[in-house]
């Protein structure tokens, strides 16, 4: 006897955002029979969970849904489906584009899968990218009970109103919305069951989290009183948002990690303004100042954008004395690039090789300031929560508070503990590290 179960293959794209939502679609897929399997080649319906923020982004997707032409031409059957912020900036162009497409569906929609994947195939193209009215999560089918890594994600807020000059994320993702505090909570009860240990609260802009009275502070005191939770992190945050109460959390919640990410993309006044930041550098140290009073072993991470349209070597040097102030412990460095539809994008730009320059120029500092934290840790006793094996036989992997990943010789057994290790050496993104 044949089995009805369809199997579907998904590909994630960017950022953690992405995982959550992909998960959550194979929730949806799951209940109407879809099983997931690691390859396109077994599947009866692929989909590509794609983001929008780094350079030619919908090009990378039309050359991978290219590769799967031969798959769509052996089995007309196969569906084909792109959903995340490409898909909700393309739109019917994807169809145009790539008529073996059978559905498009935005990141507020995709809780409409099973409905739009009964409809597609056999010639119906299936589109869906408005800003529906529904909470999308509300329709969303609980995941299995099955055992879960130790550390997960849990989206409290998306969409942004900052409208940053050179973002597509509040065209693509929408105005902010923040989800209900007790369906999170409850969320994060049924993750901890299921052998939770540590979550990380995501957002496109976490720290504007706001449900009736409940900020991303107060959300974060009674997660910590969820017992079997060890560790809360948020990410990404906005300077303006860092208020008096979630600063104050950072040094008041022992489960909140010392880790805060908190972008800034350049040094400059002049750029920052011309960004649409809505900040100034002075503003921005301040806060990270406040951050250091309360928690002074606290790692800090940022985003930088070089060559931003009016960006000059002053401007440039501007960001670098930024960095040489924090030095910061993990940070992220980018060339500016246009995304069209958003203010910045048709203004002259800075020449390609200088932006190349200064990148590296900035990157190299920013190397250094990295490898000092992390030789800071050498000697030092850390609590790891060990996520899996190793490559090496008898060796583990986890996470630091610092979110350095962490390896030593344990046991299969020690997934899911968290183990006090000490640091014996540093490599280019992790520790080496020794059971205490």
């Amino acid at each position: 006897m044949m089995s009805n179960t369809k199997k579907l293959y998904i590909k994630t794209y960017g950022c953690q955002m992405n995982v959550y939502d992909s998960e959550r679609m194979v929730d949806a897929m799951g209940a109407d029979g879809y099983t997931t399997v690691d390859s396109p080649e077994q599947a009866d319906m692929i989909l590509l969970n794609t983001c929008h923020i780094r350079e030619k982004a919908a090009e990378k997707i039309y050359s991978e849904l290219g590769r799967y032409r031969p798959l769509k031409d052996a089995n007309p059957d196969l569906k084909i489906g792109v959903a995340g912020c490409v898909a909700q900036a393309e739109g019917e162009e994807i169809m145009i584009r790539q008529p073996m497409v059978d559905l498009v569906v935005g990141p507020q929609a995709y809780h409409r899968l099973p409905a739009m994947a009964a409809k597609a195939g056999g010639g119906v193209q299936v589109l869906d990218t408005e800003f529906p009215e529904e909470d999308k999560f509300e329709f969303l089918p609980r995941g299995t009970k099955a055992k879960r890594a130790p550390a997960a994600f849990l989206t409290v807020q998306e969409g942004c109103d900052k409208f940053c000059a050179f973002c597509v994320v509040p065209y693509t993702r929408g105005a902010e919305v923040s989800r209900p505090a007790e369906r999170l909570l409850d969320e994060a009860r049924d993750l901890v069951e299921r052998g939770v240990v540590e979550i990380s609260l995501l957002g496109q802009n976490v720290n504007a989290y706001l449900a009736n009275d409940w900020s991303l502070a107060r959300l974060i005191r009674e997660l910590a009183k969820i017992d079997g939770l060890e560790r809360i992190r948020y990410m990404t945050s906005h300077p303006n948002d860092m208020g008096d109460d979630l600063i104050a959390v950072h040094g008041e919640v022992e489960k909140l990690m010392p880790y805060l990410h908190l972008p800034v993309q350049s040094g400059s006044d002049k750029v920052l303004k011309a960004m649409n930041r809505k900040h100034t550098a002075a503003e921005y140290l301040k806060v990270l100042e406040r951050m250091r009073e309360v928690r002074p072993d606290i790692m800090l991470s940022g985003d930088f954008i070089v060559g931003f349209p009016g960006e000059d070597e002053d401007d440039f040097q501007a960001t670098m004395e930024l960095c040489e102030k924090v030095r910061y412990g993990q940070a992220y460095s980018f060339k500016y690039s246009p995304r069209p539809g958003t203010p910045a994008a048709d203004r002259a730009h800075v020449d390609e090789s200088v932006k190349t320059e200064r990148l590296h120029r900035l990157q190299a500092l920013l190397t250094s300031h990295q490898v000092e934290f992390q030789d800071s840790m050498i000697g030092r006793t850390l609590p790891v929560l060990v996520e899996k094996l190793g490559r090496e036989t008898g060796q583990v992997i986890g996470k630091s508070p610092y979110l350095h990943a962490t390896h030593f010789l344990g046991e299969a057994s020690d997934i899911g503990k968290i183990v006090n290790v000490k640091v014996v050496a540093t490599e280019r993104n992790s520790l080496s590290a020794e059971k205490v």
